[in-house]
């Protein structure tokens, strides 16, 4: 079934990533595993750009415009030899949630347990939103 992503940070204006369709198991019945679908959705497309780099990348006018209203411009290419490991991803994202570090609603309603039933239909609007830490001295 495909559901509305969007991934939000507090404090920016715009979403870090634009409403995007996703698919998702018919079985994904609880939001430990909403989010492990989610995990694996986004270790699939990074391995996907990582392996379909170009040796001559280049952008067009249209492209350098459309990724500058969004906020960064590059190529898209993925540096690093590292491989994402699918269980420790899984792992981080479950133990962040836990954390409190980001909140997951589902048609504007906030889920908060991993383990209780919920029900996603197909088209659900699904919302992800970071928080962000603050840093700094106090003095």
């Amino acid at each position: 079934m495909d559901i509305w992503v969007t991934v939000k940070s507090l404090g920016k204006r715009k979403p870090a990533l634009a409403r995007q369709a996703v698919e998702v198991p018919e079985t994904t019945r609880t939001l430990r595993l909403l989010i492990e679908s989610m995990v694996e959705a986004q270790v699939q497309a990074f391995e996907e750009r990582r392996n379909t780099s170009s040796m001559l990348a280049y952008l067009m006018p249209e492209e350098i415009g459309a990724q500058g209203a969004a906020g960064k411009v590059g190529f898209g290419s993925v540096n690093g030899e590292g491989v994402p490991d699918l269980a420790e991803a899984k792992e981080a994202a479950i133990l962040a949630y836990e954390d409190g570090l980001y909140k997951v609603f589902l048609n504007d309603h906030e889920l908060e347990a991993l383990d209780e039933p919920l029900s996603i239909e197909d088209g659900a609007d699904v919302a992800f939103i970071r928080f962000t830490m603050l840093a700094g001295r106090l003095w």
